[in-house]
């Protein structure tokens, strides 16, 4: 029963206090804790990201005669900055390549040209070999060689005749952002 009288409230002493507030921090870091990896979770993972949509490439420090490596949607992609020597080379070999008009190859319509490129000195390619994806590397300044199988191709991409490769080397969509910047993954802008 209640007869009518309030009951004294008992005031918190400091410990208790502390004990509380303790308390209330830990339970909210817990929280935190426990939200946190789903919210990570949210993320797109590496590999979704790799697989994405394009990325730019700043390719003001590619030096003349040398190659930059850079990966999209999980594949090398080759920046050759080519020099005089290498484009000389790359008018002069058409009569040992299969397919040196390559028409028989994977590339955008704007690069279906001698030097397969946007811009004669800066060539973009998909570096795995069209005979089994191997990497082919640069080859004493002839063009690229894949030590898988012996394949060879010239600085535009091209196989040379005898060669497993049955095609050119791929070439990715791209565009120029700005004379620094290249856009792999999409079509220059209509």
């Amino acid at each position: 029963m209640n007869d009518g009288k309030k009951k004294p409230v008992a005031k918190m002493d400091g410990s208790r206090r502390l004990l509380l507030g303790a308390t209330s921090v830990l339970g909210g870091i817990s929280a935190v804790g426990a939200t946190a990896p789903f919210i990570v979770g949210m993320r797109p993972s590496c590999k979704t990201q790799a697989e994405g949509g394009p990325i730019k490439v700043e390719i003001k420090d590619i030096l003349p005669g040398r190659l930059g490596v850079h990966v999209w949607r999980l594949k090398p992609i080759w920046i050759l900055r080519r020099n005089n020597e290498m484009l000389e080379n790359v008018r002069a070999a058409t009569s040992e390549l299969g397919d040196p008009k390559s028409a028989k190859s994977m590339q955008p319509a704007y690069c279906k040209n001698e030097t397969r490129s946007i811009k004669p000195d800066v060539f973009v390619a998909v570096g795995l070999c069209t005979h089994l994806g191997c990497s082919p590397r640069p080859n004493q300044g002839d063009g690229f060689l894949c030590a898988c199988h012996g394949s060879r191709f010239d600085f535009a991409g091209r196989s040379f005749k005898g060669s497993p490769a049955p095609l050119n080397l791929i070439i990715p969509p791209h565009h120029y952002a700005d004379d620094n910047t290249i856009v792999i993954g999409e079509d220059p802008p209509a």
